[in-house]
């Protein structure tokens, strides 16, 4: 058979297994098995990068409290580790930490030393991740202080109230506090909102809060690997699972966490699973994920909602990296590119 005629064949073949009529005399839709392997780390990003993607698994990743003074001394724990990348950090990036209260939420301000002519009618609402019930005080803050080093805006971090002593929609009703307290302060059009992970999903879930509420919407908002779907977490999920040292699991930790803080609440419930909302009419969104994260899916999916609800919408996907490790440290190549891009895309935005 000549090369031409093959090609065709192996064409037309392809496109019969593809095809509708194919897919549906299936009666089955198999799972794939996946023989194991072992997965290197890669060699095309940094150093710093590699060494973070070579880390063991997260230690206690199957094992999570049962309790909630379990969960608060878990974080607890991981807070003491947080705070102490936080001033050293910000130092690096020139910004000033201050904390203080807005009508009665406690609240971090990030205050860059430099703030262009441009900035100084801008703000920044950051709600921190942490599957709802982790990284309290200055431990939620490295996000926030990456974004204003880099944004050149100031930032409130609102350290809103966890699990075991408040639990949904605690969150959610602090971040819109201090929402509604920033629209006094600014103009909407120049009011970013932004976080990862719960923070992510709080996000949104801020969004969906402000249209039932008839409030404005902000100028823009940042979206990182959000937990936008606390039932189902997407195919990534799967394909991640043990890769991401993070998150490690669908049925690990994290899950636990968001059960905790649902208290018996239904998961599905858009200020729960905000992938279940309405997104038309949001602001102009940026989303951040990695090829090696468990919520890689989820991330894809809320793009996905948002350019079908006719929101402008760009996605960012980093090599290699597992949940939200892009927030580790200023001094890492990819971290610095990350908030360079989040940055120009809030700073292109706010203020229309």
């Amino acid at each position: 058979m000549h090369k031409r005629d093959a090609a065709r064949a192996f064409a037309a073949a392809a496109f019969m297994l593809l095809a509708p009529a194919a897919l549906a005399q299936q009666t089955t839709l198999a799972p794939r098995d996946v023989p194991a392997k072992t997965i290197p780390v890669p060699g095309d990003v940094s150093p710093q990068l590699q060494a973070v993607i070579a880390h063991p698994l997260r230690s206690g990743w199957n094992t999570p409290p049962t309790t909630p003074q379990g969960w608060q001394q878990m974080a607890n724990s991981e807070a003491e580790a947080a705070v102490a990348v936080v001033e050293p950090m910000a130092k690096r990036l020139h910004v000033k930490i201050t904390q203080g209260t807005i009508d009665g939420v406690h609240v971090y301000r990030v205050t860059p030393e430099t703030i262009p002519a441009r900035d100084a009618k801008r703000l920044l609402i950051h709600v921190h991740g942490g599957c709802y019930v982790l990284n309290p005080g200055e431990a939620a803050l490295p996000e926030a202080v990456l974004m204003a080093g880099f944004s050149h805006i100031p930032v409130i971090s609102v350290d809103y109230r966890m699990p075991p002593t408040a639990y949904f929609p605690a969150a959610l009703d602090d971040a819109m506090t201090v929402y509604k307290a920033a629209l006094k302060m600014e103009k909407p059009q120049d009011i970013g909102v932004f976080g990862g992970s719960a923070g992510g999903a709080l996000t949104l879930e801020m969004m969906l809060r402000a249209k039932q509420e008839h409030l404005p919407m902000p100028g823009a908002i940042d979206v990182n690997t959000p937990m936008a779907d606390a039932v189902d977490w997407g195919d990534s999920s799967r394909t991640n699972a043990l890769v991401d040292n993070v998150l490690v699991s669908p049925s690990g930790f994290c899950e636990s966490a968001a059960l905790f803080y649902a208290h018996g609440h239904d998961m599905a419930d858009p200020m729960i699973s905000p992938l279940n909302g309405d997104f038309h009419g949001f602001p102009p969104t940026i989303l951040l994920t990695g090829t090696r994260d468990l919520l890689l899916s989820n991330t894809v999916r809320t793009e996905q909602k948002l350019l079908q609800s006719g929101v402008p919408a760009n996605l960012l996907v980093f090599e290699g990296m597992s949940h939200f490790q892009f927030t580790i440290n200023d001094q890492i190549p990819e971290d610095r590119q990350a908030f360079t891009e989040l940055a120009a895309f809030l700073n292109r935005h706010l203020g229309h």
